[in-house]
């Protein structure tokens, strides 16, 4: 019996991303890409992080289709109510269905923490690599100007932030990425310095290349590995800060179904009703213990020294 086509195409591309040598850049970029992903899956701890966090996305993008309730509507007969068939997570003080709410509010902290990676990881980035490639006096500034930053607890430098620049969902995002980007500074500014001095940055240079060319061509790629690893691990702290705000009642506004919002409300019932509290605490807690796991995978599939 003959292989179907399309049991040789998979074979034919197995082949061809575990040849023993890569007869192209396009094959060796495949090859590294298929080696970090055995690796990824190979590790138990990361690969349940993965799977969560693939669930969140699937539960932010689905939530309505989950629930027949609003999370914003109000059904004062049937508040407190316990766990049930028809409230899986029971109720809160307005009579809103939890389990809807967390639902919903998935869809609020994947925004947050999105938003914040895509402002923090590149200021950072850029910050870092720039200062650590040209040094000098940009060097002398930027790192003072991070060390300013580093000397506070990013949670009381959020605070600062959203108090100044008013409470809210998008003010609350600006705050934590103004409290973020410090740290990737800094470790994208010592990946920096590591390669400044190597022969094909020294050849690339002699041969014409501008300073932008090569921190945008050369240094920034280096340091972006390092970058994605640390971005991936500080997401619960981003989350954890993110929830802080909302418990503050500084973040998100009720009746918002954000995860620290809930808290906030729920925790003056959580020796009577201890639902209110516990639901949207736990899922601050596995979101944030998810990310922390798939950043220690993503270490050792990133970590080039591995390779």
């Amino acid at each position: 019996m003959t292989d179907t086509p399309v049991t040789s195409s998979r074979t034919s591309l197995r082949a061809w991303l575990e040849a023993p040598a890569a007869s192209t850049p396009r094959q060796a970029r495949a090859q590294a890409a298929w080696r970090g992903w055995k690796r990824l899956l190979a590790n138990r701890a990361a690969l349940a992080g993965l799977i969560v966090l693939i669930l969140l996305v699937v539960i932010a993008a689905i939530g309505p289709l989950l629930t027949p309730y609003s999370p914003m509507s109000q059904d004062l007969s049937v508040r407190l109510q316990p766990p049930s068939m028809l409230h899986p997570l029971g109720t809160d003080d307005l009579g809103r269905d939890i389990m809807t709410r967390i639902l919903y509010g998935a869809r609020i902290t994947l925004m947050m923490a999105l938003l914040v990676a895509l402002i923090a990881g590149p200021i950072g980035l850029i910050m870092g690599a720039t200062a650590g490639y040209l040094g000098g006096w940009f060097d002398i500034v930027a790192m003072r100007l991070v060390d300013i930053f580093l000397s506070f607890p990013s949670l009381i430098l959020a605070l600062a932030f959203v108090a100044a620049l008013g409470p809210g969902i998008e003010n609350a995002v600006i705050a934590i990425a103004l409290s973020a980007w410090p740290p990737i500074a800094r470790l994208a500014r010592a990946e920096a310095l590591t390669v400044r001095k190597s022969d094909y940055i020294a050849a690339s240079r002699l041969q014409g290349a501008s300073s932008t060319r090569l921190i945008l061509r050369h240094v920034m790629p280096i340091c972006l590995p390092s970058v994605v690893i640390r971005i991936t691990l500080n997401m619960a702290g981003i989350i954890l800060t993110a929830a802080g705000l909302g418990f503050l009642g500084l973040g998100a506004q009720p009746p918002s179904p954000e995860w620290g919002a809930m808290l906030a409300s729920g925790r003056q019932f959580m020796l009577t009703n201890w639902w209110l509290a516990a639901t949207p605490g736990a899922a601050i807690m596995l979101v944030s213990l998810a990310f922390n796991l798939l950043g220690d995978g993503l270490r050792d599939v990133l970590d080039p020294r591995d390779e």
